[in-house]
């Protein structure tokens, strides 16, 4: 029938996406997704259907759905709708046009089944066990830094502010559980410092630019040799960076001993720290106060940055062509979607190097 697609015109379709670039099959072609279903399953604990009811999604291809959320920030309404509207994500996902598609509610409890378990980490140790496999070793030493990924604003009051930093709830919202559910009491403001740019005369401004920010942090560690993120940390955004070096964020596996960081990470307490666990450190020095910066030192600074800057193109991949921003309230949740967006930006940096090896 005429204006009816056939199988054929799917075939071409498709065929024409492949030509233009698919990027999920480009994903599916770099990845074996089924090296994370032990650790869904086992996440999961789904049943063996023998109660009845509806069977559930299969997990490897619930879990290539996250994927895909985090590559195009999708909220889980326009992750349905684009899936039942993307013959690329039908193609992804191995579904048919006749096939039944997760609806929003479905992603949302996969997700909070995978939260609850603490699952992230593992699935993200899982896929750094497969680069480690095909030969992208840590190498080369480490880059450390931290990255501010907002979430939706909220006001408190004095008096609720300060039940939240001693860990209470303000008697107010317990008044009101459907106003409590809505507060995110992990979340919270910090303020980030932006360089003053020149003014038309030339000059400087004598202050840098604040930015008040509302949200998270994520702490990562990527080799130098093939930017690959080896460890990370979700904080929320008032964390302190320097302390999280010391609490895990150093990879011990890497065949090279140097930690490049900005001065955010300058303390006693982690030169002592790197000194005592083998590592060598390149962390930038910080301005004497109320001082000019020496010339040997800035000169040193100058050449770290060369190495220490390689960091940078994670967060803005992430900030920029991801699109990350955390919708979800908590830190729980907010930690399985900063793990989602750092195992999707590895997947990422795989189909670099290899296009690089092939070129």
């Amino acid at each position: 029938m005429r204006g009816q697609a056939g199988f054929f015109d799917i075939d071409e379709r498709l065929k024409r996406l492949s030509d233009l670039g698919d990027q999920l099959e480009a994903f599916a072609g770099a990845v074996d997704f089924e090296v994370f279903r032990a650790d869904l399953v086992k996440a999961l604990s789904y049943s063996d259907g023998s109660q009845g009811g509806r069977p559930p999604f299969d997990p490897v291809m619930m879990f290539k759905v996250l994927v895909i959320q985090a590559a195009n920030n999708l909220s889980d309404e326009r992750t349905e709708f684009l899936i039942s509207d993307r013959l690329s994500f039908m193609r992804f996902l191995g579904l048919g046009l006749s096939d039944r598609v997760p609806d929003a509610r479905t992603i949302w409890l996969f997700r909070e089944k995978l939260t609850k378990a603490g699952a992230i980490q593992p699935l993200f140790d899982r896929f750094d066990a497969t680069l480690r496999a095909a030969g992208y070793l840590a190498m080369g030493g480490q880059i450390v830094d931290a990255s501010l990924i907002a979430a939706p604003k909220q006001r408190h009051t004095i008096e609720e502010k300060k039940d939240l930093k001693e860990g209470r709830i303000p008697e107010e919202w317990k008044a009101r559980p459907p106003r409590l559910r809505q507060k995110d009491r992990d979340a919270r403001w910090t303020v980030k410092f932006s360089k003053a740019k020149e003014r038309p005369d030339g000059s400087k401004p004598p202050v840098d630019i604040a930015i008040p920010t509302f949200g998270y942090q994520n702490h990562i560690a990527i080799d130098r040799r093939f930017g690959l993120i080896r460890k990370w940390q979700a904080t929320d955004a008032a964390a302190n960076e320097g302390a999280r070096l010391r609490q895990g964020l150093l990879d011990k596996s890497n065949t090279a001993s140097g930690v490049w960081a900005d001065s955010a990470y300058r303390s006693k307490a982690n030169e002592a720290f790197m000194a005592d666990n083998g590592f060598v450190s390149n962390v930038h020095r910080k301005k004497p106060k109320g001082k000019p910066m020496p010339e040997p030192v800035r000169r040193a600074n100058s050449a770290k940055s060369k190495i220490r800057s390689h960091v940078e193109h994670v967060f803005a991949a992430q900030k920029d062509r991801m699109d990350l921003f955390i919708r979800t309230i908590g830190i729980a949740r907010a930690t399985t979607k900063i793990g989602m967006a750092n195992l999707v930006y590895n997947i990422k940096r795989l189909l670099f190097l290899q296009r690089t090896a092939a070129a």
